[in-house]
């Protein structure tokens, strides 16, 4: 008998929900993380954790959209269970731009448009109510798009609360350590991967979907002069930037999205664009502080959409392709991977997809190639 009933590989986002909703279910369950309690290192621990799949929908796959408002009620139901404080917040988001960019922003609503035949998902406004719900904005854009069902969380304060969740719900968890499915194979009856971009190896070694990493930048900055009441996304032919407010007037700003898999510091070039582009928001940020400037992987499948994939006689679970959508869609993916996980615990057969989500749950034969 061995020790435990699933090893978790991979103590990101993904990893932390699968592996304390495991252990809800009463598995037994210890965890690998290469990185620390925190979360550095993980692509989560870098993402400003909006939940914005209206503007999303402009370019994520109509699965990913779902996905995406699948998650936000179930976000709002864990935050309140978690033991430690997370900053939620679910005002809506805000999208602006500038007069010479009006060709851009008629071409992002006419997709929303298409997207979504909920009129109600998208609302114009005109410069006097950015000024009465951004006073802070006030004179500087003539129109925006409202949306008024996304939301955002605190990255960093989440992955810690879910370390918390794991050890009151006692799962074993060493931190720090980097395993691998043979290891894993020794001390519990299944393994579940989660190591993102960390498992590409592994992952492109089998069946079809192939993983690669893409390319993100961030800036952590304090801005005491700046208020905020939401998300605000500006567009911009070159470089549209989400500015993302979170607790005591920090902001996390980002932008890019790079077909790269150089997981080296912030370049020159995007923190002047992203600097720029911040500053025309508002002349208060130039006198900011940069906190930080981050760069990370965020693993990507070919069809850009999450997967879920399983080898009955190896006994072990993969999950991966969140891309840059993890905290908007993990609490679907995660709870899909778990009745993936009891099905095969208790020996039932699998669909091809995910009956609740239709996210592909894809069987993996023995010479790594997808049964399908």
């Amino acid at each position: 008998m061995k020790q435990y009933d699933v090893a978790v590989l991979g103590g990101g986002l993904l990893g932390r929900l699968t592996a304390w909703l495991l252990a809800e279910q009463g598995s037994k369950v210890v965890l690998f993380n290469a990185g620390n309690r925190n979360g550095e290192g993980s692509a989560a621990f870098a993402a400003a954790a909006m939940l914005a799949p209206t503007a999303e929908a402009v370019e994520a796959t109509p699965l990913v959209v779902q996905l995406g408002y699948s998650s936000l009620p179930i976000w709002r139901k864990w935050v309140d269970i978690f033991p430690t404080p997370v900053f939620m917040q679910q005002n809506g988001s805000l999208i602006v731009w500038h007069p010479q960019d009006r060709e851009l922003a008629q071409q992002f609503t006419r997709d929303l448009q298409r997207a979504h035949q909920d009129s109600s998902r998208c609302q114009h406004w005109h410069s006097q109510q950015i000024d009465a719900q951004e006073p802070q904005l006030a004179g500087r854009f003539q129109q925006g798009l409202f949306l008024p069902t996304e939301g955002q969380l605190d990255n960093r304060q989440t992955l810690l609360a879910l370390a918390d969740m794991l050890e009151r719900r006692q799962v074993t968890c060493y931190w720090e350590r980097e395993s691998e499915p043979a290891e894993c194979a020794k001390l519990a009856e299944w393994t579940l991967d989660c190591r993102g971009f960390g498992g590409k190896k592994s992952w492109n070694n089998k069946a079809n979907s192939r993983l690669r990493g893409v390319r993100g930048e961030v800036l952590r900055i304090h801005a005491p002069d700046v208020t905020l009441h939401r998300p605000v996304r500006v567009l911009h032919p070159r470089y549209p930037i989400y500015i993302a407010p979170k607790q005591n007037h920090l902001f996390v700003i980002g932008a890019t999205q790079i077909e790269s898999e150089d997981d080296s510091p912030l370049s020159v070039r995007s923190g002047l664009e992203l600097m720029s582009a911040l500053h025309c928001v508002h002349p208060a940020f130039g006198e900011a502080r940069i906190l930080e400037s981050l760069a990370q992987l965020r693993p990507t499948l070919n069809h850009e959409n999450p997967e879920i994939r399983y080898d009955v006689q190896n006994r072990l679970v993969a999950v991966n392709g969140l891309f840059r959508h993890g905290f908007m869609i993990s609490p679907t993916v995660s709870l899909a991977t778990v009745r993936v996980m009891q099905a095969l615990m208790q020996q039932q057969p699998l669909p091809d997809a995910d009956a609740r989500y239709d996210i592909d749950v894809v069987p993996v034969s023995q010479n790594g190639e997808s049964v399908k």
